[in-house]
């Protein structure tokens, strides 16, 4: 119910951005919502390249998280030899990064609004923050699996506050880089927090139905 409920929030919040206080202050005369909010804000951090280099870098990271369970994955496939045998929550990670993906794609192509400046002199579509998106989906995912199957408290831990911290790091980062609006930062948020609670929720589903006993007919 939460996700669900911040998916929907998220779905109001991208209706209020393309009608509220929307006026034409964004790369050559583009339309920006909350448009007061947006320049004020934009003009309190301003512009911050080497931040903006630097968290798109470390962009990376996400992307390797993915890449690391995605051979636990295939490893396992190719060990059980058969797809119906590989862990159910691994699976649902699949299924819930291709959500993601396409939820990136779906915004790259319907562009809500632009970016503040021009990326290499080439108009970006800003929302929501694609960086955002995938670091605050991807993250917290990896403190999900790690909780799940580390054996050691140490390593959980150790896990959970690198976790945290860079995921911090990188929203802060984006935020004040000056690269996106302030709209974009907290549309990213919600739609991260939303998709991962279904996930979240998918997988508490799967293990109850694998621990309640069956009732014979």
């Amino acid at each position: 119910m939460a996700g669900t409920a911040l998916l929907v929030t998220f779905a109001l919040w991208t209706a209020l951005v393309q009608i509220v206080d929307v006026r034409p202050v964004g790369q050559n005369g583009t339309d920006v919502g909350f448009a007061t909010f947006n320049v004020w804000f934009h003009g309190v951090t301003g512009v911050h390249m080497g931040i903006y280099t630097i968290t798109d870098w470390l962009g990376l990271v996400p992307i390797a998280v993915c890449l690391c369970f995605g051979v636990l994955g295939a490893a396992q496939l190719v060990g059980r030899r058969s797809l119906i045998r590989v862990d159910a929550d691994l699976l649902l990670l699949g299924a819930y990064y291709i959500a993601v993906i396409l939820c990136y794609l779906a915004f790259e192509m319907v562009p809500i609004n632009y970016r503040p400046i021009p990326i290499d002199g080439i108009m970006e579509a800003s929302y929501p923050s694609s960086t955002t998106l995938l670091v605050l989906s991807v993250m917290p995912t990896l403190k999900f699996q790690v909780d799940r199957r580390a054996k050691g408290s140490a390593a959980r831990g150790a896990v959970t506050t690198f976790v945290i911290a860079f995921s911090a790091l990188m929203m802060l980062g984006r935020l004040v880089a000056g690269v996106h609006w302030a709209t974009d930062i907290v549309g990213a948020v919600l739609l991260a927090a939303g998709l991962y609670m279904l996930y979240g929720s998918a997988v508490a589903f799967t293990d109850r139905m694998k621990t309640e006993p069956r009732v014979e007919g």
